[in-house]
């Protein structure tokens, strides 16, 4: 290929002649002549000829147009007739692959439909046509595949007329693997009995979730269920800002002290821990609460635990347990009881749904960015194209 012929990046072409205007001409054809694409005969007769003209990529500021000749063959073994196709031009379409792509990445980026109308000249619904073919393609190459052995599941809130959606996500490999419409096994019901590759899935986290966990019990299982570290932390700190409202109302309101009782005893400085104990002093049994609900966090930030030392912390998570269940703290007690081997299986694996709720933040800010859905399927396919597939376009 020579240089010139460089200038379209399309294999098969001559470049004939080029025009500079406020446009950039380009006239081509074959450089050869085509075998038949059914018996691969080489005895072929042009028997007419079809002219093309295709947007064809941006050279600066200036669109690139180009003018292909096309021969019609005729195939003089088989009898039939065919048009040469080159690699990157589609049948009737007027404008590239190389040209819809770089569209499609632009408004991807964060162009604008009106700004593309001006470089680009093309129509807005242009534009959101290529978006959603493309859109479509990457959600294509994405069906079939088999579950994650690692999944995190959660739920994010979509509209107020359809309600909730539920979130699958890889964290394996940090991708969103599907978004379901719904919450309840009513719900998931028909997509969890059709999903392939359940058998698969070794670990579930998920947040305290009685639903979550029916579900995971009755469909993946071969899979563990390990309980999101925050969600956990989050729920112990819940029940004792509660137990801690009941016995000092006024204290409750102190948005310095607020700050303090949330916070880990181990990150405070020795100033604060001063100003904390000083107050803590002046309630025996809040006190007490208080430096129980920190040994309890101390065991719940542990991961990564080998097998042999997670066997020796259990008796004392246990018996501390034990202890919140002779505590105001009963029902804080009753649902780690609930939950005893998901929190424990904490110990053993790091993943948590950290990476879900990365997404669902994301997920947030591309339904900002469209001014909401309204379809689910086309917010489906939006997620699944911009936080699920990780891969290049195939450039046809």
């Amino acid at each position: 290929m020579s240089p010139i012929d460089s200038i379209l990046g399309i294999q098969g072409l001559v470049v004939q002649a080029v025009q500079r205007h406020e446009d950039i001409h380009v006239w081509a054809k074959p450089n050869k002549r085509a075998s038949c694409p059914r018996c691969a005969g080489d005895q072929v007769r042009i028997k007419a000829t079809h002219h093309r003209t295709l947007k064809h990529t941006r050279q600066g500021n200036q669109l690139m147009v180009l003018h292909l000749t096309v021969p019609k063959y005729h195939c003089t073994d088989c009898n039939r007739y065919f048009r040469q196709q080159f690699p990157g031009i589609r049948p009737r379409r007027r404008a590239t692959e190389a040209y819809r792509l770089e569209v499609f990445e632009a408004h991807d980026g964060g162009v604008s439909q009106r700004k593309l109308t001006l470089t680009h000249q093309i129509a807005s619904a242009t534009v959101e046509r290529w978006y959603q073919s493309f859109v479509k393609q990457r959600v294509s190459e994405l069906s079939g595949r088999s579950c994650p052995q690692v999944l995190g599941i959660d739920e994010h809130f979509f509209t107020r007329k359809k309600g909730y959606a539920t979130t699958l996500v890889d964290l394996k490999n940090h991708k969103v693997f599907d978004v379901v419409l719904g919450r309840s096994e009513a719900s998931l019901r028909s997509y969890l009995k059709r999903l392939p590759g359940k058998e698969h899935v070794r670990v579930i986290v998920m947040d305290l979730s009685e639903t979550y966990r029916r579900i995971a019990q009755q469909y993946f299982p071969n899979a563990l269920i390990v309980a999101d570290r925050f969600h956990v932390v989050r729920l112990v700190n819940q029940h004792f800002l509660k137990l801690w409202q009941q016995h000092d109302p006024e204290g409750r309101k102190n948005r310095g002290l607020l700050s303090l009782m949330r916070r880990h005893h181990w990150k405070l400085s020795a100033v604060q821990k001063e100003r904390l104990h000083r107050y803590l002093a002046q309630t025996p049994v809040l006190q007490a609460l208080y430096f129980a609900k920190q040994q309890l966090n101390g065991f719940l930030v542990l991961k990564a635990l080998k097998a042999k030392r997670a066997r020796k912390m259990l008796p004392k998570f246990l018996a501390l347990i034990r202890q919140f269940e002779q505590s105001p703290a009963r029902a804080l007690a009753t649902t780690l009881t609930s939950w005893l081997e998901p929190i424990v299986r904490m110990w053993r694996f790091s993943k948590s749904n950290g990476i879900t709720e990365g997404f669902h933040t994301k997920m947030e800010m591309l339904s900002r960015r469209a001014y909401g859905f309204r379809n689910f399927e086309n917010y489906r396919m939006r997620v699944l194209a911009q936080c699920g597939w990780n891969g290049v376009i195939n450039r046809v």
